[in-house]
């Protein structure tokens, strides 16, 4: 599934109206959940019953009946993916809280499936023809939807972000762009002092976007509380704040994709470590600069053009990669604060580098046996199964605007 994005450029009053449509999709999103937690157990509420209940909300309110039937029913899908992911958990006794759905505030997109739009001739126009009165959107962008026929177009999706309005186009399309062997392979130990060290001993500076963005994003905070509650200025400072965000947010993005890019260009087997991020991040000591660093963003990219480039990606258990000795295999024990390993055997080298050859041996072990998405599509989307969601943007490759 490939995600194909425009900026929008429209008139306030078709603004308006894309926010009232959104409100209308949170609106049926939370009646349904509210449907699920009353019903009784034995009920046994499923997909198609909250589909069912979202056609007698058409019928009990005028505003929901001038939202397209279909963007009803995506809507009502939303929801039951997060009661599915719960169950999942449930039954899978993920330890931890188990992600029971929670009623939406601030949602901020709208989406509709193959009915309620047209596409003009010229494919850089979008009119959405339900009663909310969107009405006919220009496209601002450098793709060409128009090489792809309407058929394959199984989603659009109008989403509000901090700097402007966008559409989302999902197309039934595979990306796939075979380059040749290289015979080089390379082990990745992801860091905080430095972005990721290679087996080979490079080290790939820590951009640390959200560190140097700091200050700025501090006294956009500051600002807001200045501003009386409801005013028109204290939202539009509130609207500078978001845009900082969002800046930072894209400069991740944007960075990972083009290391995982060149990566997995130049080398026929990738290893990284199996991390669980989230559980990371329990650490209040790391946990912004875990999170500055967006480990989880660049696996997802490796994956991804490991797939389109015909590469393989192995993740490996991360459990002794730091400890054990890369040259002779024993285990060297070392704090945090260690940053070079030194054995018996001679071998000398840095923290890092030594782990980066370990998981690159450790998934030199496994090629052949278990891989860990190999194709880089386990993680990437659940849309291609239940056509309602994307979860991750990892082939969101349609330039920031």
């Amino acid at each position: 599934m490939l995600v194909i994005e425009y900026k929008i450029k429209a008139k306030p009053a078709q603004y308006r109206a894309i926010d009232e449509a959104i409100k209308t999709v949170q609106f049926i999103r939370n009646k349904c959940l509210r449907y699920w937690i009353d019903a009784p157990r034995e009920a046994n509420i499923k997909r198609f019953d909250l589909n069912k209940y979202s056609t007698e909300l058409r019928s009990e309110f005028a505003f929901v009946k001038d939202l397209n039937s279909m963007a009803c029913q995506a809507s009502a899908e939303r929801i039951w993916l997060a009661i599915s992911r719960f169950y999942d958990n449930c039954k899978s006794h993920k330890p931890g809280n188990k992600g029971f759905p929670r009623f939406q505030k601030n949602n901020r997109s709208v989406e509709y499936k193959t009915t309620g739009w047209s596409l003009h001739k010229t494919k850089r126009r979008l009119t959405i023809t339900d009663k909310k009165g969107i009405g006919e959107l220009k496209l601002l962008g450098k793709w060409d939807i128009h090489t792809y026929p309407i058929t394959s177009i199984k989603r659009v999706r109008l989403l509000c972000r901090a700097d402007g309005y966008y559409c989302q186009f999902c197309v039934d399309f595979v990306s796939s762009d075979i380059q040749s062997a290289t015979s080089n392979e390379i082990g990745l130990d992801v860091g905080i002092e430095s972005f990721y060290t290679d087996s080979n001993g490079y080290q790939e500076p820590n951009p640390r976007f959200l560190r140097k963005a700091e200050p700025d994003i501090k006294q956009a905070q500051r600002r807001i509380y200045k501003k009386q509650k409801g005013s028109a200025r204290r939202r539009k400072a509130r609207a500078r704040y978001s845009r900082k965000h969002l800046r930072v947010s894209r400069q991740r993005n944007e960075h990972a994709k083009r290391l995982a890019r060149n990566l997995c260009k130049s080398n026929d087997l990738v290893a990284y470590e199996d991390l669980r991020v989230s559980n990371m991040l329990k650490n209040h000591c790391l946990a912004k600069s875990i999170a500055d660093a967006s480990w989880y963003q660049f696996r997802q990219w490796i994956e991804y053009f490991a797939n389109k480039f015909g590469k393989l990606a192995v993740a490996v258990p991360p459990q002794y990669t730091s400890q054990e000795c890369s040259q002779c295999g024993r285990v060297v024990k070392k704090s945090l604060s260690t940053r070079t390993h030194v054995c018996q055997c001679g071998c000398r080298l840095h923290r890092d580098t030594n782990a980066a050859i370990n998981i690159l041996h450790k998934a030199k072990s496994r090629v052949g046996h278990t891989q860990s998405n190999a194709k880089g599509v386990a993680a990437s989307t659940l849309l291609g199964a239940t056509l309602v969601e994307q979860v991750a943007t990892k082939n969101l490759e349609s330039p920031r605007l």
